[in-house]
This record gives C-alpha cells, structure tokens and sequence, in this order.
C-alpha cells in the first residue's frame, strides 16, 4: 500500500472556511458597525501606525454585488499550496479591510467606494522585450492559463497579516506564453488610473500615479507567483484588485499589484510607486524579513486579522524553501 506522506504546508481540512459557511455572508444591503464586528469576530484592536481599525465606519453599504467572470470560479484547489499553522482569515475580513491607496487610505472605507470601477471589458497590454507580446482580454487569459485555489499567507508590510484562499495561474506561464527575449531582466506592472471613480487618485496628487510595481524575472517566473482573478471561489472583489491583480507571497503586500492593465518586460530594473515616493522606506526587492525592520516599527512579529493575536513573522513569509536560493 502506498502511503501519503503530509506535506508541510497542508492546511487540515477542519480549518478551511466551508463553503457553505461563505455564501452565507451579507451580500448586499446596509449594516451597522456592529454587525460587522460580530460577523468577522474583530475587535477594536488599535495600536500606534498599524493596528486594525474600524473606527469611522459606522453605516455603510460593502460592495458585494455579483461580479463579472463569475462563470470562472470556483477552480479547484492545489493541495500542494497550504498553511498549516494556521486558520483562513474569514471572508468578511478580508474583502472589508484592504489597503487600496486609489479609492482611500482607510482601510475599512475602500469597499464601500468601488461600486463604480468598472472591470468588465478589461484588457491588459503585455509588451516590451517578448517576442509575443499583444493585448488580452481577462478571458483571453482565463482560457489560456488553467486556473487553481492555492492558500497563501498575506503579510502586509504593516505588519498584519491574512492567510486566504487566491485562485488564479502562475505568471510564469503567460511570461513564457509570450516569450521573452535574452535581453529581458525585469517584468514591470501598471494599475488601473480613473480619477473619476478612484476619489484617493485626486487626494493625493503629489503621488506618482499610476500605481507601478517591478520583479527580476526570476521572481517573475517563480512558481508562486500568482496571477489572481478570484478569492474565496468567487471573482475577486473589487476591492481587493478586480479583475486581475498580483500575489508575490513571499514580498510585502504592497510588491502585490491590484487591477493590473500593463505588464512590460524591460531591460533594466523600473521605478516603483513606494520606491519612489520613500526609498529608504520600502526599497526595490521588499521581502519579508523579520530581522529588518522598518524604520518605524518593528518586522518581528505580525497581528493575524481580524483582533489582536500576535505571531512571528517567517523569513520571506515561510516560503523560503521555494524562494530562499534568488536570494
């Protein structure tokens, strides 16, 4: 008989979220500021720079309309990609507390402001040094690439942290797809721009928009490099990247783009929306490291949400079996 040998990042199956349990989330109306606490089980858990806050957000309608591409979701789950250690963060959570600098700072307040981004039709451009390059429809890509659920942990560089089911393709297959040239070294990304519905785009004019982000191609074409149009077996929320965002596990949340609409495959390696604005801040590479820390608090630790709970935080997120040989 042929044994099974558990990996170490499998996840038992009595800690993932049913799926019964999501599709019983509010999914449209108003609530109150209390009702979402006891649905998420988050607490007024606050602390100076970082600390998970509801304040401010008394009454308010999250945007929890059907989203295009459903059709697509759910995929099936890869069970190579699990964390063990630890429980999902629940659904409520963590499509209501989302760092989205183009609709507002506040976190609590983004998924109340989307309901007017569009992402259907959305293309997004790939060019620069590939021999292959063009413009592909969300779909496009839904049908080239098969699609799976992995389970990641989510560190943000505030020192908070998610773990959540994203489903979605390896980027490395559509970078092969098309095709390099030798001279190719980084890959960089561009987000979506609409002042007209993203309100934090005109607050904040000294920012560099658009939104950009950069990998070497070696990070690029890691396998863990994530592609992602849906969470939680659904499409992904607006508010967390619709239609298409990235996921770099094992860098700080903000190497993760959201709402991408180019990717261009360069020769040198491209400025950064944070790098810009703050370099000795939040540099080019951003891996998790909890020996470094940020020059305003401490990496060494980081608060699961929703509440209070404190836990160490991994070299590169705990993905440094995949990753730890880049560096």
């Amino acid at each position: 008989m042929k044994l099974r040998k558990k990996r170490r990042w499998e996840l038992p199956e009595s800690q993932v979220t049913s799926r019964s349990d999501w599709e019983k989330r509010p999914r449209s109306g108003l609530y109150t500021r209390r009702r979402m606490l006891a649905a998420s089980g988050a607490g007024l858990a606050l602390s100076s720079g970082c600390g998970l806050s509801v304040e401010g957000l008394e009454l308010g309608q999250v945007d929890t309309a059907d989203t295009p591409y459903s059709g697509w979701f759910p995929v099936e789950r890869n069970e190579d990609y699990q964390v063990p250690e630890r429980s999902l963060t629940n659904p409520i959570s963590a499509t209501t507390y989302n760092n989205y600098y183009e609709f507002s700072t506040n976190k609590t307040a983004v998924s109340q402001l989307v309901g007017d981004f569009e992402i259907e039709p959305w293309t997004i451009e790939v060019s620069g040094l590939c021999n292959n390059g063009g413009t592909f429809g969300v779909e496009d890509l839904f049908t080239l690439f098969d699609m799976e659920e992995r389970i990641y942990r989510f560190r943000c560089v505030e020192a908070w942290a998610m773990t959540v089911p994203w489903s979605g393709f390896p980027l490395h297959r559509l970078l092969e797809y098309v095709d390099p040239t030798a001279d190719a070294t980084h890959v960089s990304f561009v987000s979506a721009n609409d002042p007209v519905v993203m309100p934090g785009v005109d607050q904040r004019p000294s920012y560099p928009w658009p939104y950009h982000e950069g990998l070497r191609m070696d990070e690029a074409m890691n396998e863990l490099t994530l592609m992602v149009g849906g969470l939680f077996g659904e499409p992904i929320p607006r508010q967390n990247g619709a239609p298409l965002r990235l996921i770099v596990p094992w860098k700080y949340g903000y190497k993760s783009i959201k709402s991408i609409v180019r990717i261009e495959l360069t020769a040198s390696q491209p400025e950064t929306f944070w790098s810009t604005l703050v370099p000795d801040e939040y540099p080019f590479e951003s891996n998790v490291d909890p020996s470094v820390p940020h020059p305003r608090w401490s990496q060494a630790t980081e608060r699961l949400i929703p509440g209070s709970e404190e836990v160490e935080t991994l070299l590169y997120n705990g993905y440094e079996p995949e990753v730890g040989h880049l560096y």
